[in-house]
């Protein structure tokens, strides 16, 4: 990876699954100059606070991580939290970086952002181009102001602020609260729970026919990183001023019911499976075109299987800390 290894580097929202792995990913590259702030320390929702954060600290690049996030049914919950947090965390974080002089930016969106009746797979073109699935609405508008916010920069004030959007992602650090996290922890925490006590079945919401595509944290962050550190010529001839943003993923889908057949495997559950259709199943399918980023030189390395296994390593060593959430 190019670049000053010296140079400092803010991730905001380190502790957070995508932000530890962008954290991990640069230590290993060498990058000795990395700063992170807790919420204790810093409260990405008080402007002054995000304002004299920047102005203390010499900052050269910002990985925008922090979000607020969830599933289904967190995202149906509380869509307010969802919309009002994650447009004020951007919009603290690209104004004062802008106001700091901060020229490099990376935004992490989410494939949400595209409509729900999208053709598949779905490339960059297809922002805006239809109504959004209702169950995250605010959560998916929120991002596309994140990604907006990055284009006006640059078109206003000459800035190299950057958008990618991950398909769905897993790994170590990821939320395993058993109603308010995506389908990958929920699984695997309630497949374990499910060993645990010699359960005979496991139900799982949905029909099991909607189809996904999911990426392994580790290779987002590589992705991330390859991603901002692209020459600036290079970036601009394969984006337009009006589609910055570029897509992370697989390229490969499975159902729910395929993914829960592989999470009974990792977690060694020998059981029925059974699937409570009147639970909502969300978008029917969601699948990254990522010709653009393969394009670009990157291409994700971990198959599903071996990636599923290492978050559940990770769920397991880390069992009783994800009791709290």
């Amino acid at each position: 990876m190019a670049g000053d290894l010296n140079q400092t580097i803010f991730v905001a929202g380190h502790r957070g699954m995508v932000g530890s792995a962008i954290v991990r990913r640069l230590r290993g590259l060498g990058y000795s100059n990395i700063l992170t702030a807790g919420r204790d320390e810093l409260d990405l929702l008080d402007q002054r606070a995000v304002r004299a954060f920047f102005s203390t600290n010499q900052i050269a690049q910002v990985f925008l991580a922090a979000a607020k996030v969830g599933g289904i049914h967190a995202n149906s919950t509380y869509p307010a939290d969802f919309i009002y947090e994650n447009l004020i965390i951007e919009a603290n974080i690209i104004q004062e970086a802008h106001q700091a002089g901060v020229q490099k930016l990376l935004f992490l969106g989410s494939s949400c952002i595209y409509p729900k009746q999208a053709e598949q797979p779905m490339k960059e073109e297809a922002l805006l181009t239809g109504a959004l699935e209702p169950t995250n609405e605010p959560y998916a508008i929120a991002k596309i102001a994140g990604i907006k916010l990055c284009e006006s920069y640059n078109r206003q004030h000459g800035r190299d602020y950057r958008s990618v959007m991950p398909t769905n992602l897993y790994g170590p650090h990821d939320n395993f609260h058993p109603e308010n996290s995506h389908v990958i922890p929920a699984l695997l925490r309630r497949f374990h729970e499910a060993v645990q006590r010699g359960d005979k079945e496991v139900v799982i919401w949905g029909s099991g026919k909607p189809m996904r595509e999911f990426l392994h944290v580790d290779d987002m962050a590589a992705a991330s990183i390859h991603v901002m550190e692209l020459d600036a010529a290079t970036y601009q001839a394969n984006t337009q001023l009006m589609l910055s943003h570029i897509n992370v993923g697989t390229g490969v889908d499975c159902t729910i019911r395929e993914l829960a057949e592989t999470i009974a495997k990792v977690t060694g559950f020998a059981g029925r499976l059974s699937f409570d259709a009147s639970k909502p199943d969300g978008t029917p399918r969601k699948l990254m075109d990522v010709s653009r980023l393969k394009a670009l030189g990157w291409q994700a390395s971990i198959a599903l299987e071996d990636g599923l296994r290492d978050a559940y390593g990770w769920y397991v060593a880390n069992e009783q800390q994800t009791r709290v959430l």
